[in-house]
């Protein structure tokens, strides 16, 4: 099984996808899942960016919607998490995960699913010292602080992941787990990254 990472996304749907059919095309094989780890912005409409942690010179409607309505359907399987610019509101009505779009698939904010025989987990948000411990009190329409609180991982979420007794093959976090530079070649990894910039 042949799968594409993504990190990311700010809403850049159709030149992902492009990118993929790019690599698709030139190294002549076929692409069976996309993940990607967060900040993917799935903005479906206008309102939706009143709920999007981004300056609002920067809040743009991009493309998911049009894979939301349908008028686009992504060509490979997408599976995601949230990290620290999304449209909240829309993500949280998936809170346990759920179809945001014909074949994109949002893992919700802690959660496993199988592909075929890979188990993938994932972890929603990014780590706030401050309400890693309360619950989720957010509801929109969001305020200052609750439009960046919803999106911090909170102890109960982690809890649940921690309760599975297989073996996950691949967990999504849009935070680095500490010191995870020290493993594997990092210069590699980033010399890779820059060959598929176009």
């Amino acid at each position: 099984m042949k799968i594409a990472v993504e990190g990311c996304m700010h809403g850049d749907f159709d030149k992902v996808y492009d990118t993929i059919k790019y690599i698709e095309n030139t190294r002549n094989i076929k692409i069976d899942l996309l993940l990607c780890y967060g900040d993917f912005q799935a903005v479906r409409n206008e309102k939706d960016m009143d709920s999007l942690n981004v300056a609002p010179k920067y809040r743009e409607m991009k493309s998911f919607w049009k894979y939301y309505s349908g008028q686009e359907v992504a060509p490979v399987p997408t599976i995601f998490i949230g990290g620290n610019h999304e449209a909240s509101n829309y993500l949280w009505e998936l809170y346990y995960g759920g179809w945001a779009a014909p074949n994109i698939y949002f893992l919700g904010y802690a959660a496993v699913v199988k592909f075929g025989n890979i188990c993938i987990g994932g972890l929603f948000g990014i780590y706030n010292v401050h309400n890693y411990c309360l619950g989720h009190h957010e509801r929109p329409p969001y305020n200052d602080n609750t439009i960046r609180s919803v999106y911090h991982v909170r102890v109960y979420d982690v809890h649940k992941l921690m309760h599975l007794e297989e073996l996950i093959d691949i967990f999504l976090s849009h935070d680095w787990p500490l010191s995870i530079t020290d493993y594997g070649n990092w210069q590699q990894l980033v010399c890779y990254k820059k060959t598929f910039q176009r």
